[in-house]
């Protein structure tokens, strides 16, 4: 028996609820029951495998099966996850601060309501609307892992601005974000990108797009392969530390810092959302096609 993904288990699941949502009485009806009655049977015996665990481990076995994407989504459908939501959150923010932090920004947790979060997103990446888009979808998708009851995060700037100013809204119940940058919904798989081990630069197409990808202290960021000063493809672009230099013009751009052009301050590269697995694989979520 092939084992499908959580993802695809929980689609499955979705798919067949609204069928029955679509029946005819009483079969509906006996139907709602019996899906009900299953719910509450798992419940119970995952009531009872949660208290044995307490009683007799001293920790490592819960933390082990709440790291599981699944398990933990079972745990919190039957109110039985054993993490408070806050310290889920934090977990999670502390997971990808040393990507935002590689980005030349951080963030900082506000507030912590039953369904959404208030961040402070604060840095480089703030003010610059492409290093934004690309540290928001880092942050949401950590959060959609550790918290998936959080339906929305709302991430604001820096304390200095005015109130109001400049608030991000991210949707994250189904991938759907209401900002206006706009992304593709699914993260596409690249690979490994082993030609970047040693560092360097790699041009790929992924999903029909060029993308170019830069490996900086054994950290990858993508970016479109596109310069925007004269408009070349970055094919003989080359890498120098965190220096990228346009082959065709010599405008140099700070990969490091969402591609901010090094020569004229107000122009910067088109960062690519990239994130890197515990597999070591990694994927992006591509920009929409011009």
């Amino acid at each position: 028996m092939v084992r499908q993904e959580p993802g695809a288990l929980v689609a499955e699941v979705e798919r067949l609820l609204d069928e029955i949502e679509r029946l005819d009485d009483p079969g509906r009806e006996k139907a709602t029951a019996t899906v009900q009655a299953l719910l509450e049977l798992y419940g119970a015996g995952l009531e009872r495998i949660v208290e044995e665990i307490s009683a007799r481990d001293d920790g490592e076995l819960a933390a082990a099966l709440t790291d599981d994407e699944l398990v933990s989504h079972l745990l919190l459908l039957h109110g039985l996850h054993p993490v408070r939501l806050e310290d889920r959150v934090l977990a999670a923010l502390q997971e990808v601060r040393p990507y935002l932090e590689s980005h030349g920004g951080n963030v900082e947790l506000l507030a912590v309501g039953d369904s959404s979060v208030r961040l402070r997103l604060s840095g480089s990446c703030h003010g610059c609307p492409s290093s934004t888009i690309t540290l928001k979808l880092a942050i949401e998708n950590a959060i959609r892992k550790s918290a998936p009851e959080i339906e929305e995060v709302i991430a604001g700037g820096q304390p200095e601005e005015p109130a109001g100013s400049g608030l991000l809204q991210i949707e994250v119940a189904n991938g759907i974000r209401s900002d206006s940058l706009a992304v593709e919904g699914a993260w596409t798989m690249v690979g490994s990108l082993r030609e970047l081990w040693g560092g360097g630069t790699a041009r790929k197409e992924v999903g029909g797009q060029p993308i170019l990808f830069a490996a900086v202290a054994e950290r990858f960021y993508g970016y479109r392969s596109r310069c925007p000063s004269c408009g070349s493809a970055l094919e003989d672009a080359t890498l120098d530390g965190i220096e990228l230099t346009c082959g065709e013009c010599g405008q140099r751009y700070d990969v490091l810092r969402a591609g901010r052009c090094l020569d004229v301050p107000d122009r910067h590269l088109e960062p690519v959302p990239l994130l890197v697995g515990e597999d070591g694989l990694v994927k992006i979520a591509l920009p929409v096609a011009a």
